[in-house]
């Protein structure tokens, strides 16, 4: 098994920053790396509860990238977990992991976001993972700036 942890500085609030983060209106702006986007038809990506979550990512070559899960935990404006697993050609779901995204007031006013992604298959899987968060994070950073 392997872990991953990522933390970004935003000068936005954390409220905002949280909203931001598990909002479904404001997933779909940043959620998946830089050249995906959600496919809005098949979205019931919801961090804001608890219960089932999925996303259906699409790459500018038509290829789609499913990954579903459930979010256990949701403690506004502080920290929500999930679940996390892909999906297969055949739409087999794969081994699951965990991933926590914690976001923590900055002395200066803004905010100290933390993605943390534990139990990933191995070395190779938290490398991919860590890209395609960092990448997703690029997305998110405008978002916080406006």
């Amino acid at each position: 098994m392997a872990d991953l942890e990522i933390t970004r500085n935003f000068s936005a609030p954390p409220d905002k920053v949280f909203a931001t983060l598990t909002r479904p209106e404001n997933l779909v702006h940043w959620w998946g790396p830089e050249g995906v986007s959600i496919r809005p038809t098949d979205l019931s990506l919801d961090l804001t509860k608890l219960g089932p979550w999925g996303s259906v990512m699409e790459n500018a070559e038509g290829g789609t990238y499913k990954v579903t899960g459930q979010v256990t935990h949701v403690d506004p404006p502080r920290s929500v977990g999930f679940t996390w697993a892909w999906h297969d050609d055949t739409d087999a779901r794969g081994p699951e992991s965990h991933v926590t995204f914690t976001v923590e007031p900055s002395a200066d006013g803004g905010s100290v976001f933390r993605l943390s992604h534990v139990d990933l298959a191995d070395a190779e899987a938290a490398e991919r993972h860590n890209g395609g968060w960092t990448s997703s994070l690029n997305k998110l950073s405008p978002l916080l700036a406006e």
